[in-house]
């Protein structure tokens, strides 16, 4: 016991003297688990107390999120995709023992993520309303939506900024400096969600603007902190003395990586809205039950992700150190480590689907849908263990091209062709759309194994 205690506590202290391409594969995994399945814990319940909160405002509410959410998946996979090209370039850096390389990689994430916000949050600012008529937004829907989603969308900037901070940090890895900043962010968010939404005292609060303002403010908080370790020149990754200037082989190279990245999580982004156009057109219920099931669901594959972003970090580490077997140990073990714990949830989640969607509504046809799609969704939880891994150890080899054909395929393909056919042709409903989804991930991971093997990203210079 005493042992497992401390082996927590140092994954939690970063110590800068581990070496992560030297130690035991299984201790180097769980040194960098720990800190990363917090750090996507912590993301999680950003979605879970917004969508608490927000719930008790109604339907229209949960789809006016549901809708915006939808939206800025697309701003998600930026921040993924630009993410992973940032991890794999300081990771194979910080692999090779050169600092100031990953340094000067680090400035020029922080650059581009601030570039791409600014891109971003001018059009989603002006056309808002034009958005949410265009994903089926009912009524009701747009009489507060557009507020809520240009504030969300007009402070795209520091989502850019938090994930791409956290890639550096996991690049280097320094996880638990990631995972100490989306702690900040979330108690930030905690603490205003409800005071902003509801009010306090007297004061009747901003309703679903509240939220929103909410969300960006405890990101913004957590961002701050981000960027004081990043200059303060103590951390085991540091960008003090680098020239706040763009270095255009550096950028290039960032670039390069992440643009695999962008388009290999834009893919299944696209496929998100199309479903939720999809299961619209069955009204705010259908939405708003799909709504809390992704939120859910959310919440179990964050802290996944923490172990895929693992072995990303691993992989780009050990290709650097010339170390490429030992690479294809770690993510082979990490998979292994994911799909028992997806199973595990899978069987909570049919067993206490209906107590868990009942803290987010009481209206029997809402809770209805979120039930039928939660039960669905989970049904891939096996594959999903593997299929995340698998496509975060390809990125952090900086081979972010073969997931990005992977994902073309199974969502642009099978998924969406799929979810129309059985909802609308086969006139499953809703539930159409829902089954497509386990379906498609089911054979992205199957497929994802099978390339992983080939060993072909063993060879991919960053």
């Amino acid at each position: 016991m005493r042992k497992f205690f401390g082996i927590i506590k140092e994954s939690l202290t970063a110590s800068e003297d581990t070496d992560y391409t030297a130690i035991g594969v299984r201790r180097a995994i769980v040194l960098l688990s720990i800190p990363m399945v917090l750090e996507m814990a912590m993301e999680s319940v950003f979605a879970l107390v917004d969508i608490f909160f927000v719930s008790k405002l109604g339907k229209h509410a949960i789809a006016t999120v549901g809708l915006t959410e939808s939206v800025l998946t697309l701003v998600y996979s930026l921040a993924w995709g630009l993410g992973m090209g940032i991890t794999a370039v300081v990771a194979r850096r910080t692999g090779e023992k050169d600092p100031s390389g990953a340094a000067r990689a680090a400035m020029q994430g922080v650059l581009l993520a601030i570039a791409l916000g600014v891109v971003i949050a001018i059009p989603g600012v002006i056309y808002a309303r034009e958005i949410l008529t265009l994903m089926g937004a009912e009524a009701d829907v747009l009489v507060e939506g557009p507020m809520y989603m240009r504030i969300m969308l007009g402070g795209n900037v520091i989502i850019l900024l938090l994930f791409g901070i956290n890639a550096i940090y996991r690049g280097a890895g320094d996880a638990a400096m990631a995972m100490r900043s989306l702690m900040l962010a979330n108690a930030m968010n905690i603490v205003l969600c409800p005071l902003l939404i509801h009010g306090v005292g007297g004061w009747a609060g901003f309703g679903i603007m509240g939220a929103a303002l909410a969300t960006t403010i405890g990101r913004g908080i957590g961002v701050c902190y981000q960027l004081f370790h990043l200059f303060d020149g103590r951390g085991r990754i540091s960008i003090k003395g680098i020239r706040m200037v763009l270095d255009p082989v550096v950028m290039v190279n960032i670039i390069r990586v992440s643009a695999g990245g962008v388009i290999q999580f834009l893919l299944p982004s696209v496929s998100w809205i199309f479903l939720s156009r999809i299961v619209a057109v069955f009204g705010s219920g259908a939405v708003a039950g799909y709504t809390i099931a992704v939120r859910i669901m959310i919440f179990s594959l964050l802290p996944s992700w923490g172990v895929a972003n693992a072995a990303s970090t691993l992989v780009g580490q050990n290709l650097g150190a010339k170390q490429p077997d030992r690479a294809a140990r770690s993510a082979w073990f990490c998979g292994h480590m994911n799909m028992m714990y997806m199973v595990c949830v899978a069987v909570l989640f049919w067993l206490c689907t209906s107590w868990m969607v009942g803290f987010f509504t009481t209206d029997p046809a809402v809770a209805e849908y979120a039930i039928s799609a939660l039960r669905i969704l989970c049904l891939g939880y096996f594959f999903y263990g593997y299929g995340m891994v698998f496509a975060q150890a390809f990125n952090g080899a900086g081979d972010t091209l073969t997931p990005t054909y992977m994902n073309a395929f199974c969502f642009l393909l099978i998924q969406i062709p799929l979810a129309w056919f059985l909802s609308q042709h086969l006139n499953w409903g809703p539930q159409g759309a829902f089954s497509a989804v386990p379906m498609s991930e089911s054979f992205l991971a199957v497929l994802s194994a099978y390339l992983f093997q080939r060993g072909k990203w063993k060879t991919v210079k960053v």
